[in-house]
């Protein structure tokens, strides 16, 4: 009987032991370091914050491995021998494979901080990084102020954690406006804002210089590097973006760049190996996408492609529309196709920018600026229909189409407010136009549903 093995429990390998195991009757292997069992990464905070336990964040029960023939191993990979397809767990076990998945996923980047590793220092990644801000910051009398590093999702998730538990937090950025270099200025400036009513600390064009010990090797405080200020703090979190985790690959012979190296099949440069999720590179990004994508649903895709060549139908990774989606504390954000930031704007891109003129609630529209085609659009605080604009980025719609039909788009409009009317009327006025936003047609959602 063939051996899979896949090293990594996460979205991208649990997916790809699924499809597999629905496609064949092939021996599988999973081997995590982490957990003995899978669960939702992106549900950590919600642990941490009191809203579920941890087993409620594993989606499967404990019985499921055992009844669908999955194999689960307890350990570190530490080296991969890809002539005698063999690994070595933990430097001594030894587990042989036919085909190898590497989804290893990603690690917190660090950048050779003083003070770096330091206890009290973290990152927030791993389900040992949600054990550990147990220990770090359990309440405000343990935790009396929390330094944040880094501008991302990740550390906008863990300030929305500490605040939970009224723990202080100062959240250093070294960009002049939060995520600027993803989202376009408009939409920035509106989650500064939001940031600061929700009481953090949010110092823009902030580094960090150093984090200072106490005499017994804790966090006692950090020092920023443009002002030279020493600001107090019992914990810092290093959330300034993820990379690969592939160091255990490199003596292995697979090409690696900053992740594992794959072609359009997944495949690396060795036979029978293969790697998805956060740790794949492709050798050419595909479209406008990112060579490394470490987003849920690409791992999720990429598992489910893989499977498919394994089990003899070797089919193409092919993402279709970029799309995502997150909550900045509770603005809920969407993102469907293309909307680059003010920064990293195409020189054919033209944007249309609405905000409410109360409430945290915005979109962004980009079309191309001589042909009129929609390009993509960003949503905060309005739930919109991925499948909907997922059609007309294939139907190619031109952006008075996508205006004057944005209700078919809206997720729920029976319980939530309808701002089409107020959208179509600030594009018409910038745009020259005079279209109409038309109500929302139950016969084109039901086509869709």
């Amino acid at each position: 009987m063939e051996n899979i093995v896949i090293i990594g429990n996460g979205i991208a390998g649990i997916s790809a032991a699924r499809h597999i195991r629905k496609l064949s009757d092939k021996r599988i292997i999973v081997i995590s370091a982490e957990t003995d069992y899978f669960f939702s990464r992106t549900a950590l905070m919600y642990v941490y914050m009191g809203h579920m336990k941890f087993e409620h964040i594993q989606p499967y029960e404990n019985w499921f491995w055992e009844k669908n023939r999955i194999e689960l191993v307890r350990g570190y990979v530490t080296h991969v021998d890809t002539e005698t397809k063999q690994l070595q767990i933990d430097g001594s076990r030894a587990v042989q494979y036919d085909k190898l998945i590497i989804a290893t996923g990603s690690k917190p980047n660090k950048f050779g901080w003083p003070g770096q590793d330091l206890h009290g220092v973290q990152g927030l990644y791993s389900k040992q990084d949600l054990d550990l801000l147990e220990v770090n910051a359990p309440n405000k009398d343990v935790c009396k102020r929390a330094v944040i590093v880094g501008g991302g999702l990740i550390g906008i998730e863990l300030a929305e954690m500490l605040r939970s538990r009224d723990i202080p937090v100062t959240f250093l950025v070294r960009e002049e406006s939060f995520w600027n270099g993803v989202l376009p200025n408009g939409e920035s400036a509106m989650i500064n804002e939001h940031i600061l009513d929700h009481h953090i600390d949010l110092r823009l064009g902030t580094n960090l210089k150093e984090i200072v010990a106490d005499e017994n090797g804790r966090v006692k405080s950090i020092i920023i590097t443009e002002t030279g200020e020493e600001l107090p703090c019992d914990m810092v979190g290093l959330t300034a973006g993820v990379s690969p985790n592939v160091d255990f690959l490199k003596d292995s012979g697979i090409e690696l760049g900053r992740g594992v190296k794959v072609d359009r099949f997944l495949e690396t440069n060795m036979k029978d190996v293969y790697a998805i999720g956060d740790c794949a590179e492709q050798h050419e990004a595909i479209g406008n996408r990112r060579p490394i994508e470490a987003v849920w649903y690409t791992g999720r895709m990429m598992g489910e492609t893989v499977a498919q060549t394994i089990c003899g139908n070797r089919i193409e990774y092919k993402p279709g529309h970029w799309f995502n989606s997150a909550k900045f504390l509770d603005i809920e954000y969407q993102t469907y196709g293309w909307v680059f930031s003010s920064k990293g704007k195409k020189e054919y891109e033209a944007h249309f920018h609405w905000r409410h003129p109360e409430e945290k609630i915005c979109i962004t529209a980009a079309f191309h600026k001589d042909t009129n085609q929609f390009l993509g659009l960003n949503t905060f605080g309005i739930r919109m229909r991925h499948e909907v604009f997922d059609r007309w980025l294939t139907e190619g719609r031109d952006i008075d189409y996508v205006m004057e039909h944005l209700a078919d788009a809206n997720f729920d409009p029976e319980f939530y407010k309808n701002y089409e009317a107020d959208i179509a009327s600030k594009y018409n006025s910038d745009f020259g136009k005079s279209i109409k936003a038309k109500k929302r047609s139950l016969k084109r959602i039901f086509q869709t549903a």
